[in-house]
This record gives C-alpha cells, structure tokens and sequence, in this order.
C-alpha cells in the first residue's frame, strides 16, 4: 500500500506571497506553484485548498525514494514539526521539479509559436498569390 504525503509552503517572495504544493508518494516527487498576492490568511488558504486542488498543475514526476516506516517518538516529532514550521525557503527538490516544469511549458510555447508563424506565413504567401492571379485576370 503507497501513501501519499502532500505540504503547502506559505512563503514571501517579493512582491507577492507563494504557496508550494509538494506532493509525494509511490516513488515519486511533484510540486505545484500558487502566487497568493497579498498574505493570504489560514481560512483563505484552507478555502483555496478546497476550491481549487484539482486545478493545480504539478510539475513533471521526479523519482524519489520511499522513507523507511518507523514509529516516531512523539516528542520528537513535535520538534520536526516546530523545524518546518520556522521561517523557511522551498527545498532544493522543489526548485528542481519547478525547473522541469518550466522548461516543459517553454518548449511547449516554442512550438506554438513556431507553428502560428508558419501558418502565418503561410496565409500571407496564399495572400501574395491570389493578388498575383487577379492581376492577371484583370486587364
């Protein structure tokens, strides 16, 4: 049985406040980027949670390994927990997977791009050929 750990990193990026959705399980690491704008209170994060998690676009799948399962002392996992919740930045793993992201929707851009201006070039020379024509026809 996979278990799927999922965290939300509220943090400052100036100008605007970020969320990052990490999702983690099954061997593999995504991670989704949110621009919140204004520093979003816990109800408004919790709201946004609800209304809008199955619009969130993950980042492409890196492999990752799968912690041992362990029992956790409980005085121990409130420090961990105390750790994650101090003022922190987003992980090297998330920056990676952000990165891949990125580079997926800039080629994917690219040849949308590419394609539009062929096809415009296209329309203009079918443009060029057809004044040619009455021209022609036109005398």
């Amino acid at each position: 049985m996979s278990h799927t750990a999922i965290s939300l990193t509220v943090l400052f990026e100036d100008p605007f406040w970020v969320g990052f959705f990490e999702r983690e399980g099954g061997g593999r690491y995504e991670v989704c980027k949110v621009t919140f704008g204004a520093e979003p209170k816990d109800y408004e994060v919790y709201a946004y949670i609800l209304s809008h998690w199955h619009r969130l676009v993950f980042s492409p799948a890196i492999p990752s390994e799968e912690p041992e399962k362990r029992r956790i002392n409980p005085k121990r996992r409130q420090r961990q927990i105390e750790r994650q919740t101090a003022s922190r930045g987003v992980g090297a793993k998330a920056q990676q997977a952000l990165k891949l992201q990125h580079e997926a929707c800039k080629t994917q851009r690219r040849i949308i791009t590419r394609e539009m201006k062929e096809a415009e070039k296209e329309r203009q020379f079918s443009r060029r050929q057809e004044k040619r024509r009455q021209k022609h026809r036109g005398h």
